[in-house]
């Protein structure tokens, strides 16, 4: 009987552990408790930023902010280091904007899709800002939602979500 209840108290130990380090994995953080150093970097590039939602998280020993936010109306995202480095940011653009190859690839791959939301990645690198890719959601002529990450030459660099039922709105 006590074994049991050791084993019991251990196993349980075993999963609070677990549970917390999923949890500081990504982790909510209110508005107010975003480091100021953060908050300037984020202003002083987006300055009529409204926060929708932060969480933190650690990456390679790093902690990054990831800061959903609205710039103008715009729907735009930025991951920050808790030293107030950018480390790229996106912002939502119109159909319309996307260069020709990347349309091109995604008519290709998904003819008479409907795209939902499209962002525009930049990388940063210390001063020097670089159009790294566009990230795409769109529902295929099956409905099916996918998630497409694509160069500005057009090649694929990543895809996920196939076989996933599209919301319906």
């Amino acid at each position: 009987m006590r074994h049991s209840a050791i084993l019991i108290g251990g196993f349980s130990l075993l999963m609070f552990i677990g549970t917390a380090n999923v949890r500081s994995e990504e982790e909510a953080v209110p508005q107010d408790k975003i480091p100021k150093v953060v908050m300037d970097a984020l202003l002083a590039k987006f300055p009529k930023a409204k926060i929708d939602k932060c969480t933190r998280e650690k990456e390679d020993d790093k902690v990054i902010y990831d800061i959903e936010f609205k710039q103008e109306g715009r729907k735009c995202e930025a991951d920050i280091k808790d030293d107030g480095k950018f480390l790229n940011y996106e912002k939502a653009i119109e159909a319309k904007d996307l260069p020709k190859p990347v349309r091109e690839a995604i008519d290709k791959k998904y003819p008479k899709a409907t795209l939902k939301e499209i962002m525009e990645e930049t990388e940063v690198k210390g001063r020097e800002e670089k159009l790294a890719a566009y990230e795409v959601v769109l529902d295929t002529a099956d409905k099916q939602e996918v998630e497409l990450k694509l160069a500005p030459d057009g090649k694929i660099l990543e895809e996920s979500g196939e076989k996933k039922p599209a919301e319906k709105k």
